[in-house]
């Protein structure tokens, strides 16, 4: 029978052959092209690891802190000062400011090395109804004073912005002759992003401590304290991330003292944190309303300093919240807590203190609260520490009668146990 199938062509052993031949040549064509790359990459120097480098304490050129005020400003350094709204940052500022420019003496009696020009930067107030006219009043040398105004680009202008235009307030600042003081109000408009994220604040304030430290100027800071951190470390009360604090070579505070009976009011400033010098202390201030020197009707504030004041700044500031606050303030709640805590007999200074700490209740605080409550220190025997025990004696008027009889009762009414009575 014939096949019907189609003829397939006898390609045979020619064709499979000449296809292997192709696809050989092909690759060989591959290789080739690629020949040239791999020559390329290998004549590249490979690259170098990263290294670290050591530095020798013993090479390493020791320098003193150059102090502008000693112990409160110091060139190349950031500093903070913080407050409540009202107590007068800015007016100290520009106190200060007004020393530097005229090379005249600080609160304490220590003279500004030499007159020195100083930069501001403000957000909240105007330069002209409010902060020319207070550096006027408090004697500023108004030529050495500058404002930080808009950034030209071109035709156009913008606001300054810190992490863009470092480099060229850098410039403005060589080109006046250098600046001994540069102020930012408030110090949270340098920060762009979050300011109670740590990483965000400390990545927005290094451009401006690194102006600080190239140009020598003290870099000064002004914040607010956050709400409902009274009894808190001061530093720790600064508003946002506790990278301000932290930033910061020196943090001041300011506080107001409201009056209480008779007694005038009174302001306080201190030093609540140091890391490069002491820490504690201050002065008394007030805030009074002049006229402008030239400017006849035109009043503005200005600083009266004060007396020196001694302690560290939280018991500074806890006395003067106490005194604004009353008997329901910091002294109240520390009498009612070493009422119960000595309720059960008497407890060691140690344990004293200790409780008082993780109370947030200050040591001169508790001081004056076992002065109001009558509270014994008594020493528990030879070479023991001492004590504070609850006064047992009879009471001597009625007043103290009826304040013992009211104390022997708890909260909610009933009798205490620890008082010979019983728990209802």
């Amino acid at each position: 029978m014939k096949d019907l199938r189609p003829t397939v062509p006898p390609f045979g052993e020619s064709f499979r052959t000449a296809a292997q031949e192709f696809r050989s040549a092909d690759r060989k064509s591959d290789i080739s092209r690629a020949a040239p790359e791999r020559a390329i990459r290998s004549e590249a120097p490979p690259a170098k690891p990263a290294s670290v480098e050591l530095v020798k304490a013993a090479t390493v050129r020791m320098a003193a802190v150059r102090w502008l005020w000693p112990g409160y400003l110091a060139q190349g350094k950031m500093h903070i000062l913080g407050g409540a709204p009202g107590c007068g940052k800015t007016t100290i500022c520009l106190a200060l400011i007004a020393i530097v420019t005229r090379g005249d003496r600080f609160p304490d009696g220590a003279r500004c090395g030499a007159a020195g020009n100083a930069i501001m930067w403000s957000g909240e107030d105007d330069p002209a109804d409010t902060l020319t006219p207070r550096l006027a009043a408090a004697g500023a040398d108004l030529r050495r004073v500058f404002f930080v105004g808009p950034v030209s680009e071109g035709d156009a202008k913008r606001p300054f912005d810190p992490a863009r235009d470092t480099a060229a307030l850098r410039k403005a600042i060589e080109s006046i002759g250098g600046a001994a003081i540069l102020m930012v109000d408030p110090i949270v408009s340098a920060v762009v992003g979050d300011s109670h994220k740590n990483a965000e604040v400390r990545r927005a304030l290094q451009p401006l401590a690194d102006l600080a430290m190239e140009s020598g100027a003290a870099l000064l800071g002004v914040s607010h304290f956050s709400k409902g951190t009274a009894g808190r470390d001061p530093t720790e009360r600064i508003t946002g991330s506790l990278a301000f604090g932290a930033l910061a070579r020196v943090v001041m505070i300011a506080a107001k003292v409201e009056p209480k009976g008779d007694e005038p009011a009174k302001r306080i400033f201190a030093r609540s944190k140091s890391n490069i010098g002491p820490d504690g202390g201050g002065f008394e201030y007030d805030l009074e309303q002049v006229e402008v020197p030239g400017h006849a009707g035109m009043f503005a504030s200005i600083v009266r300093w004060g007396a020196p004041i001694e302690g560290t700044a939280r018991e500074i500031l806890a006395e003067a919240e106490t005194l604004a606050d009353g008997d329901g303030g910091s002294q109240g709640a520390a009498e009612r807590f070493l009422r119960e805590f000595l309720a059960d007999g008497p407890k060691t200074v140690r344990e004293v203190r200790t409780a008082c700490e993780a109370h947030g209740i200050t040591w001169r605080t508790a001081e004056r609260a076992k002065s109001a409550l009558g509270v014994e220190a008594v020493k528990a025997g030879f070479g023991s520490g001492w004590k504070w025990q609850i006064d047992r004696r009879p009471p001597t008027n009625a007043e103290d009668r009826q304040q013992n009889s009211l104390a022997a009762f708890d909260e909610f009414g009933g009798l205490r146990a620890d008082d010979g009575g019983v728990d209802l």
